[in-house]
């Protein structure tokens, strides 16, 4: 999505038909149990998602979802990424906005692999989600454990995949350009060398 000459690309992914998506979702919640899940990173893709949890997840969007009095900061470290990576961090005055999934539970242990829940990267917290004019009690989402004391800077692979899911899973415009502008200051002006960091979230 972006490089360190300032230059943009753009890449746009076509969402599937809401309709249609809708009678999935119907047919395949009636079928297993199911748990809420936030996203509001990389995750935000369901064709990344699906890389991880072995099938397509976007039947699974419930849609734009907001967790309120949190901020979005890039305070995790991935090593296998070895970049900075999004994390939630209460504040009273600041919201979050990202995808709300209804997720069989088969694939929580493959979601929790993914977060590095067992490696100490991200672990579970559970919060209210506000989508749809409606509240959604219990929804799971993950933050850093070991927090960086200064945000870093996303890789443009990162950068990439965030604001597709973004846009793909239909935030709103104004926070897509949020999160655009906030991912390419990071790497213009706060680019920290990942070696600083070994072995962090």
């Amino acid at each position: 999505m972006s490089n360190q000459s300032g230059k943009v690309k753009h890449s746009w992914v076509t969402s599937q038909n809401p309709a249609k998506i809708a009678n999935q979702q119907e047919e395949l919640w009636q079928k297993e149990p199911t748990f809420y899940y936030f996203a509001y990173g990389s995750c935000m893709c369901p064709v990344d998602l699906k890389r991880s949890l072995g099938e397509n997840t976007h039947p699974y969007v419930i849609g734009p979802g907001i967790l309120k009095e949190y901020q979005l900061r890039f305070y995790g470290y991935s090593p296998n990424r070895q970049c900075g990576v999004l994390d939630v961090v209460k504040d009273s005055t600041s919201l979050v906005t990202g995808v709300l999934y209804q997720l069989p539970l088969r694939l929580s242990d493959n979601l929790d692999k993914r977060e590095g829940v067992s490696q100490g990267l991200y672990s579970q917290e559970i919060v209210d989600i506000h989508c749809r004019n409606q509240t959604y009690k219990n929804v799971r989402t993950y933050v850093v454990v070991n927090k960086l004391k200064e945000e870093l800077a996303p890789n443009d692979w990162y950068f990439n995949v965030v604001l597709r899911g973004a846009i793909t899973c239909g935030l709103p415009e104004e926070y897509c350009w949020h999160l655009f502008n906030k991912m390419h200051k990071l790497q213009q002006f706060n680019q920290i060398p990942a070696q600083k960091y070994p072995l962090q979230t």
